[in-house]
């Protein structure tokens, strides 16, 4: 690849706060907090809003460290609402949220990205730009004065891009690719980030069953081989109970649940956060919880209603 094209990409992105700091992987220390026990990232009595409509209130959560933590639950019930918090691209209207035991708010933008990388839900790419040099850009942080564009750095984006099968991409322009190509460079570019913390908001989002696994495969092994610290909002409850190491489910902008999958997916649970009647067997390929949701007939009769069809038929 194109070294001075990287380096341009690179220099592109400088802020006010480009540290000399330098080195390869997330920086940013364990902090002394995390040595005398207190975990990395945590949030404390939150009240988060989107202009006058508060979305959660008093709302507290620790994320386990070198743990795969999957936040789940219904549609508009706080999920990506707390990640954004996490990540401080939302300002809570109260509490705090701390990374090794400082507020995150106070800290300098590039301290922060050196530690804690973010896949947000939707991304816009510039326009005319590259896969290759989009998932440079993931190295951004990791620049200064004192240190440029490097063969690690080169290195780190071309396992990134082999990572999530976008290598063959690399000279393509982001703009003409579909919907589930955009989303594995996304996730490319956030892994040649390098940071010990990764918050991803729905990864899965277009991608086909196949590559669905083989994301949520990836995320496993940055936490298993690399001792990563994963935060990510899914949809597929399934997916969630296989992969999580802890599960938070939330309804209504609270925490009602959270714990290791086998706690949290029960029957009971399924349907207090979901409002779905369901059993819970043991995935037979893992062993987790696999969720089977009750049949159509089942649903309705436990409901005391008649179905549509069994209405028209009986007028008929």
């Amino acid at each position: 690849m194109d070294k001075d094209t990287r380096q341009t990409v690179a220099d592109g992105g400088s802020g006010s706060d480009g540290g000399s700091d330098s080195g390869r992987g997330g920086g940013g220390g364990s902090g002394s907090d995390t040595a005398q026990g207190r975990q990395r990232l945590m949030a404390e009595g939150l009240t988060l809003a989107y202009d006058r409509r508060t979305v959660a209130e008093k709302l507290s959560v620790t994320i386990p460290d070198h743990s795969f933590t999957v936040i789940v639950g219904p549609n508009a019930c706080g999920k990506s609402t707390l990640l954004r918090a996490l990540s401080r691209m939302l300002k809570p209207v109260a509490g705090s949220v701390l990374l090794d035991g400082q507020a995150i708010g106070a800290m300098p933008a590039k301290k922060v990205a050196r530690t804690l990388g973010l896949l947000p839900q939707s991304s816009i790419a510039p326009d005319g730009i590259t896969v290759a040099d989009l998932v440079a850009r993931g190295r951004y942080p990791h620049q200064g004065l004192l240190r440029q564009w490097s063969e690690t750095d080169e290195r780190i984006v071309d396992e990134s891009m082999a990572a999530t099968g976008v290598a063959e991409l690399a000279d393509r322009y982001v703009d003409e690719l579909s919907g589930g190509q955009r989303q594995r460079v996304w996730i490319a570019m956030a892994i040649a980030q390098q940071t010990p913390l990764l918050l991803l908001d729905e990864p899965t989002t277009y991608l086909d069953i196949q590559h669905q696994i083989d994301v949520l495969d990836l995320c496993a092994q940055l936490h298993e081989e690399q001792g990563r610290t994963l935060v990510a909002v899914l949809h597929d409850l399934n997916h969630a109970a296989r992969y999580a190491t802890h599960l938070i489910a939330m309804r209504g902008g609270e925490v009602v649940a959270e714990g290791a999958p086998a706690d949290v997916v029960t029957a009971e649970q399924v349907e207090r956060v979901f409002g779905l009647p369901c059993q819970v067997i043991d995935d037979p390929e893992t062993g987790t919880p696999l969720v089977i949701p009750a049949a159509r007939r089942s649903r309705t009769a436990r409901a005391g209603a008649p179905t549509p069809l069994a209405g028209a038929v009986s007028e008929s």
